[in-house]
């Protein structure tokens, strides 16, 4: 019998999730309000409030809601606008909270 995938009996692997780069200037933030036109207006882990656009590769693939776990990367000549890097599933943001890997001030898991 050929099985696809993992293996009957052998225990789950932990799932690694991607992390913020702080070399690219990447952090955490939470979506707050959904502006339409591919904008959303997302709260940052430096405490600021930013306009997010949703990068083309993430534009069609994942939809997001407000409330979501995000990272994103502020803009070099613009701090006040970011793109939107990578939105994380409710389960992968409930285990970074566990983990305590997400900042206090946008811990909402």
């Amino acid at each position: 019998m050929v099985y696809k995938g993992k293996k009957p009996g052998t225990p789950d692997e932990q799932v690694r999730s991607p992390m913020p780069k702080e070399i690219k200037r990447e952090m955490f933030a939470i979506a707050d309000q959904l502006m339409g036109a591919s904008k959303i207006k997302v709260m940052c882990a430096d405490g600021k409030s930013r306009m997010g656009r949703i990068r083309g590769k993430l534009k069609k693939r994942m939809w997001i809601r407000e409330g979501d776990l995000l990272i994103i990367r502020p803009w070099e000549f613009q701090d006040e606008k970011s793109d939107i890097i990578y939105r994380y599933t409710r389960t992968q943001a409930s285990n970074l909270a566990r983990r305590g890997v997400i900042p206090e001030e946008i811990n909402i898991f």
